[in-house]
């Protein structure tokens, strides 16, 4: 057995793009986004990386992308056929080892300790099989933690970083180097450090993790608590979060974390369009209804709140799930204020009398209008049709 845990963190380069660039291959070389059309106040969900050279991200306002790339293609997103490629991706990291912690549709942490090969050679094997198999670019960190694996991750697809393509990048942390690697990076690199967190160490003059490593953990934990031990562990390369492999499921959820802190009304509103249909979606897949509704919203540094609603009666219909959020965001969120993370989730799952409940207790005309959506998104796309700004509005 090693003296140490080899671990892995997988991420999927531009995953929707790539999905997308298969289904129409003259997409690749091209700039273009996957998300919601700007009329309809949609957010950038993805993009590819000709378009990110025009500065066009991940959760920015589609207008704002089409004012600085004009040119720019604009893609419907599908999620089920991204939801597919997850799936075929997920099962070939389970052939690696049982141990695969999935953070979201393509991100994954695994523990490959026990395999007694080198870890960066399994994670090469790895890239390879995804690359070959599924026409789908991948980049890996290899370190001894998740923290740094994560880390390793985002340095080595920033190193790699092209205009044209994929990084497809793997960057290994050899153990007992994790501080040194650490040290040079901005110490707003570092989990647990947001914009508000980073600004009251910088007014110290800690502006690297290696100068954060540095500083006594006793004055870190003076002036931030409990977040300062965590945040003097961190800098010195230390972290022993275990890998989880099971989540029980008591309620169905999406979120998701913004790339660079989202202040605009427009964007956040139309991410909470997009995770509760979502939401709904699953809902109804799953043959299932919910009574409650709610939030988690997290700002820059760190701090997490949670906000629910109970429904007057159970639904599994996207635009009541959004109602409710949307009114739940409104509570916490404050014109200006940043967010780096929005969840939707619905809780209270019931599958007893659903159809009773749908039927009776919301209108007729609602659920008929939810089926044409469902049916037209899926013969043609994830989101062919769209909640409208009136919609969305008149019935706040």
């Amino acid at each position: 057995m090693a003296a140490y845990r080899k671990l892995l963190h997988l991420d999927l380069d531009a995953f929707f793009c790539a999905v997308e660039e298969q289904r129409d291959a003259p997409l690749k070389g091209k700039a273009f986004a996957v998300g919601g059309r700007p009329e309809d106040r949609g957010v950038v969900a993805s993009c590819s990386y000709p378009a990110r050279a025009f500065g066009v991200r991940s959760a920015m306002p589609m207008a704002r992308a089409l004012r600085l790339c004009p040119g720019l293609i604009i893609v419907s997103p599908r999620h089920d056929a991204y939801g597919r490629a997850s799936v075929q991706v997920m099962e070939r990291l389970d052939t690696v080892t049982p141990l695969v912690e999935r953070v979201s549709i393509d991100e994954a942490f695994l523990d490959v300790t026990y395999r007694p090969e080198p870890a960066e050679a399994l994670a090469r094997q790895l890239q390879e099989r995804i690359n070959q198999d599924l026409s789908l670019p991948c980049s890996l960190g290899v370190a001894t933690n998740k923290l740094v694996a994560k880390i390793a991750n985002d340095v080595g697809k920033a190193s790699a970083q092209k205009t044209d393509g994929p990084p497809n990048a793997v960057l290994v942390v050899p153990p007992g180097q994790e501080a040194a690697f650490l040290a040079p990076l901005p110490v707003a690199s570092l989990w647990g450090v947001g914009a508000k967190t980073a600004e009251s160490l910088e007014s110290l003059g800690i502006h690297t993790i290696g100068d954060l490593a540095r500083w006594p953990e006793t004055d870190l934990v003076r002036r931030f608590g409990q977040h300062g031990r965590s945040l003097a562990q961190y800098a010195r390369g230390i972290d022993g979060s275990p890998i989880e492999t099971v989540r029980e499921a008591k309620s169905i959820s999406k979120e998701t974390t913004f790339p660079k802190d989202v202040r605009e009304r427009d964007a956040l509103e139309g991410t909470l369009l997009h995770l509760s249909e979502g939401v709904g979606r699953e809902l109804r897949h799953e043959g299932l209804t919910c009574g409650t509704v709610s939030i988690k919203y997290r700002r820059p540094d760190f701090t997490t709140l949670t906000r629910q609603i109970g429904l007057r009666q159970p639904t599994d219909l996207d635009h009541t799930i959004y109602t409710s959020a949307k009114r739940l965001f409104l509570q916490v969120w404050r014109p200006g204020d940043a967010v780096r993370l929005l969840g939707v989730a619905a809780s209270k799952l019931s599958s007893e009398g659903a159809q009773l409940s749908l039927w009776a207790n919301e209108s007729e005309r609602e659920k008929r209008v939810q089926d044409a959506v469902d049916a037209i998104r899926d013969r043609f796309g994830g989101q062919t049709v769209r909640w409208g700004k009136e919609t969305q509005r008149g019935r706040d």
